[in-house]
């Protein structure tokens, strides 16, 4: 049974209104970049120059299996829980006092091999989502175990909840039930969808009354697909705060907490929320 994981000031229902008002702004830094395929360590270097460049941020994001690049070849590249990135991502977050997340390839305690977006905070601790729905076009659900919940991390009193790349065409999983500040996706998504990628993410803002930070790569991957970056940071309205296009870099957006919380004053929609279960 899949059930999402609720949270406790709004008891899941959607029908109360968290007082946003003493909530600090928050700055996120998205990564948007070529990866090289298949080379860990060259990734793992040449995001640490890019990490340089961020400055006072609270959280950055990189892309989806930054290591690597989106690849299906899981049982030669998959890290084990507590391996290389997992201490990498340690490091770059200490170093830098921030929370730095991404997905990698990663073989679980159990065995599967899951593409898994890693939550680094400064503090040393790493927790995790698992991508729910694999892309089936490309054959990652033959080589992935998919996740079985949804999960909602804290920054600053912010609530963040974690998708991958596909998880963006699936509004039932995007659904909020947990009083959600901010929708965070990380991707590999292909040049030739862009127009897919550029039309949902401002939907999952509007319908769910919060933020949404989304970042894409740029470049061709081993496999000779292209992608187009458009890395990009939303208001609850769908409104653009910043638009990465296809530049390679680093970009920076503050969120408010006070605009968030007059607008949800201002229009309580989600008060009027349906409520469900996900079996």
């Amino acid at each position: 049974m899949l059930c999402q994981t609720r949270g406790d000031a709004a008891s899941g229902s959607g029908k109360t209104m968290r007082d946003l008002s003493e909530l600090p702004n928050l700055k996120v830094a998205l990564v948007q970049t070529t990866l090289a395929w298949h080379d860990r360590e060259a990734n793992h270097a040449h995001f640490e120059v890019l990490l340089e460049q961020v400055g006072n941020v609270d959280l950055v994001i990189l892309p989806e299996m930054f290591t690597t690049g989106f690849s299906m070849q899981s049982e030669s590249l998959a890290e084990p829980e507590n391996g290389p990135t997992y201490k990498w991502l340690k490091a770059q977050a200490k170093k830098y006092d921030t929370v730095i997340t991404g997905s990698v390839i990663i073989q679980a305690a159990d065995g599967s091999h899951r593409n898994r977006l890693l939550w680094a905070r400064p503090d040393g601790e790493i927790l995790h989502y698992d991508k729910r729905h694999l892309f089936r076009m490309a054959g990652e659900h033959k080589h992935y175990t998919p996740g079985e919940r949804q999960v909602q991390f804290e920054l600053k009193g912010w609530r963040i909840r974690p998708l991958i790349c596909y998880d963006l065409r699936f509004p039932v999983w995007s659904r909020d039930a947990q009083d959600t500040d901010l929708l965070l996706y990380t991707a590999n998504w292909p040049a030739a969808r862009r127009q897919h990628w550029n039309r949902l993410l401002p939907a999952r803002g509007i319908e769910n009354l919060c933020y949404v930070a989304a970042v894409n790569r740029v470049g061709t991957d081993g496999k000779g697909f292209a992608y187009s970056g458009d890395s990009q940071v939303l208001d609850f309205q769908g409104e653009s705060l910043l638009s990465a296009g296809e530049a390679d870099g680093v970009f920076t957006a503050v969120l408010s907490a006070a605009e968030l919380a007059a607008y949800r004053a201002k229009f309580p929609a989600n008060l009027d929320a349906d409520t469900f279960e996900l079996h």
